[in-house]
């Protein structure tokens, strides 16, 4: 495969690229918002509404919610906000603009390394198509994939426009644009060895290393390394606040829970199921319960087996083919932040940690089969083969996309492909009972509470469902078994308070009032009912002080509430 050498050649494969993603992905903008992290990143999250504001801003460089700390990914969400609202078409659309604008650059960055046009665009072409990215793309609260991914190019960009002339102000360039990617995504933290990679192939800059006979490669790889050090101490800095984020917000799983053979049993698996979905894109779902220890043994030594010799043929055969071993170990080292050796959250694998890690073997595909084929088809047989699989690929993502519709179409189909998945008959139930189907809702998650006894949210939830089905004392039932499993949810504190307040117990629901702020002071909605429960109790200068809270972590109490409070008690002056 031959380099074009016209330049207009090169603009409109880039534009075909765009646009056959885009036709691939046209019906995400019709999407909804999805009851799975949407909410918090979105639809129920005050400060991104509100767009960039200095105080949502502020909030954003140290806010760790979500375990994550993004603050660029918020201020887009903020940005996307102010210009759609909550209407999700324009935080769809941006979103996939970003992956366009991914693949685009990923054909441009490997064609300016490689000189190998077709084979690049291959690669880009993969990585826009591929069923398995859909997720990152369709699913709104992962705009931190798209938009660091983005970074990342850049950040690739850049570094070869430093190779190719080294001075500070490029470098300088390599650096900014890294730690915007770590900023809006911490799994970046890989890069630098990405950079090292690339230094062996397609750069060649080991070369020298190889020009004298009997000269060692150590004094080049730690030439190559000191010259990364600065990119390095970045990464380390943002593994170290990642890490802190998540055991702050709780999504760290234990060593009790997932043990440490039970986490490297789940990586070597998740390693090999993820080339597995590559190459044969198949029930692919928005979670993957985590087996725990019922991994069969022969899964595990399966795994185990493949990748040691996938690993020992990519370094055998890559001394002559350097492809082959840059691109094995591209997605072994970028998969590692999020392959479940540190488990976050409780999903044995996911779709969208292949964003980045894939383009790896994508190298390997573009570059190793016309190598494998050459000589054996006719040369015209590799391109219709490429055609092909791109096709079916646009095709498989066209429908996987259209799974990403609503919150229900997306969890029935997660229960159709997986088994045991109780944060699919969750967020199902969930998702019934915001729609008014409140029996099929409590069935739903009465499912999910038979797979996960001790599953805090469900009990919750499925208080909420006996609430409006007037089935109180099982709705009391529910919350209280919520608080039992986690007593830092606020939201069972404080629906357990309205009960109770609406049962004629007030006592109790103001302990429970202030339990929810216990544990949350900035819950604006515990403190407003506070100062309504205060209110009835007599004690009006309390209930002042709980509006002024409420108003504070923005929730507006009822005219008419401020009215007989007023009435009661005047409002004190600051």
């Amino acid at each position: 495969m031959s380099r074009p050498d016209n330049t207009r050649v090169r603009y409109l494969i880039a534009l075909i690229l765009a646009l056959a993603t885009f036709a691939a992905y046209w019906q995400v903008q019709d999407a909804e918002f999805v009851n799975y992290d949407d909410d918090g990143h979105v639809t129920a999250n005050p400060y991104v509404q509100d767009g960039p504001t200095w105080e949502s801003l502020k909030w954003a460089f140290t806010t760790t919610e979500t375990g994550i700390r993004h603050p660029l990914t918020w201020m887009a969400h903020m940005l996307a906000c102010r210009f759609s609202g909550l209407d999700p078409r324009g935080h769809h659309l941006t979103s996939l603009f970003l992956h366009i604008l991914n693949a685009m650059l990923l054909f441009f960055i490997l064609l300016r390394l490689t000189g190998a046009a077709w084979r690049s665009a291959f690669v880009a072409a993969l990585f826009a198509l591929h069923p398995l990215h859909v997720e990152s793309v369709a699913w709104v609260s992962e705009l931190k994939d798209v938009l660091s991914t983005f970074f990342f190019m850049l950040t690739l960009w850049a570094y070869a426009g430093y190779v190719e002339s080294p001075n500070l102000r490029r470098y300088l360039t390599v650096v900014v644009v890294y730690i915007l990617g770590l900023l809006s995504k911490p799994m970046l933290v890989t890069l630098p060895f990405v950079l090292l990679l690339l230094d062996y192939w397609p750069l060649g800059r080991f070369a020298p290393a190889k020009a004298e006979a009997g000269t060692p490669a150590w004094p080049i790889l730690w030439k190559l390394l000191r010259e990364k050090l600065v990119l390095l101490l970045l990464a380390a800095a943002a593994s170290v606040a990642a890490y802190l984020a998540q055991r702050t917000a709780g999504t760290v799983g234990s060593v009790e829970i997932f043990p440490v053979g039970v986490r490297v049993a789940n990586a070597a698996v998740a390693y090999v199921h993820y080339i597995g979905e590559m190459i044969y894109p198949r029930n692919l779902a928005v979670f993957y319960p985590h087996p725990g220890d019922t991994l069969p043994t022969w899964h595990v030594v399966g795994a185990v087996f493949a990748l040691v010799c996938i690993s020992g043929a990519a370094v055998w055969l890559g001394r002559k083919r350097c492809y082959l071993t840059v691109g094995w170990m591209w997605y072994v080292v970028t998969l590692l932040p999020v392959i479940g050796l540190v488990q976050v959250g409780d999903q044995a694998m996911a779709d969208r940690y292949t964003y980045i890690p894939l383009i790896g073997v994508f190298i390997v595909v573009a570059w190793g089969v016309p190598e494998l084929l050459r000589g054996v088809f006719r040369p015209y047989v590799p391109a219709v083969l490429a055609g092909a699989a791109l096709a079916a690929l646009a095709v498989c993502t066209w429908i996987q996309v259209g799974y990403w519709r609503d919150s229900v179409t997306l969890f029935e189909h997660a229960l159709r492909v997986t088994r045991a998945n109780y944060l699919a008959h969750h967020n199902l139930g969930t998702a019934l009972w915001a729609g008014g189907d409140y029996a099929e809702a409590v069935a739903q998650l009465s499912k999910a509470l038979k797979i996960k006894p001790d599953y805090a949210s469900a009990h919750f939830n499925l208080g909420l469902a006996f609430e409006d089905q007037d089935k109180p004392a099982a709705a009391e039932r529910e919350y209280r078994r919520a608080i039992k499993i986690q007593p830092d949810l606020a939201a069972a504190h404080n629906n357990l308070g309205l009960l109770l307040g609406h049962q004629s117990r007030p006592d109790e629901a103001i302990r429970e009032y202030r339990a929810a702020i216990r544990v949350q002071p900035d819950f604006g909605p515990a403190h407003y009912n506070l100062a309504v429960a205060l209110y009835f109790k007599g004690d009006f200068a309390e209930a002042w002080k709980e509006v002024h809270l409420a108003q504070k972590y923005r929730v507006e109490p009822h005219p008419d509430f401020l009215i007989a409070l007023s009435e009661a008690e005047p409002e004190p002056m600051e």
